[in-house]
């Protein structure tokens, strides 16, 4: 493999070592101004999209562990790959595809997990991470306010016949 290569290799390499997943679109017929749009819009929740050599992208996904690639990366793809929330970028994805009708998704990788385009779509539609984690911590404290209320009940109506026998004694 010529240096050039090797070096564009070991950029995706880098890359997909850093990403926590990575999703697979076909751009075909997305034109200059839309395609921009795309970026900017990924950017946005932490994620970027980079044209890939397909070849190459293959050697750096063997490379980094993930399952060989084999024939799934075929025509003109891009990658996405972002630093925090998979759901987010795929999101973006929908909502960009419900407005310009491309990019398609072809298919994802979260981990060492492949994830098909209507697993994708499924991610796309949960909340963001911190609504998820904002919901799963009031799970977690509803039971401990439960049991807090309990024990003040009868401690508040103690007080409450006290302060009414004290009331009755002073009239």
């Amino acid at each position: 493999m010529r240096a050039e290569k090797k070096i564009i290799s070991a950029d995706y390499l880098a890359r997909l070592n850093a990403s926590p997943f990575f999703i697979v679109i076909d751009y075909v017929g997305l034109k200059v101004g839309p395609m921009t749009e795309l970026r900017k819009r990924l950017t946005g929740v932490g994620a970027r999209m980079l044209v890939v050599k397909n070849s190459l992208f293959k050697i750096a996904a063997k490379e980094a562990g993930i399952a060989d690639l084999g024939s799934a990366l075929t025509g003109q793809v891009a990658v996405v790959l972002g630093d925090k929330d998979v759901a987010a970028a795929a999101k973006v994805l929908k909502t960009f595809k419900a407005e310009f009708t491309r990019p398609t998704l072809k298919f994802g990788y979260l981990g060492n997990q492949r994830l098909e385009p209507d697993a994708l779509m499924a991610l796309a539609d949960l909340p963001p991470m911190e609504v998820l984690r904002g919901k799963f911590l009031g799970l977690l404290n509803t039971p401990a306010t439960r049991l807090v209320q309990l024990l003040n009940t009868p401690a508040s109506q103690l007080a409450r016949v006290i302060k009414a026998h004290a009331e009755k004694a002073q009239a």
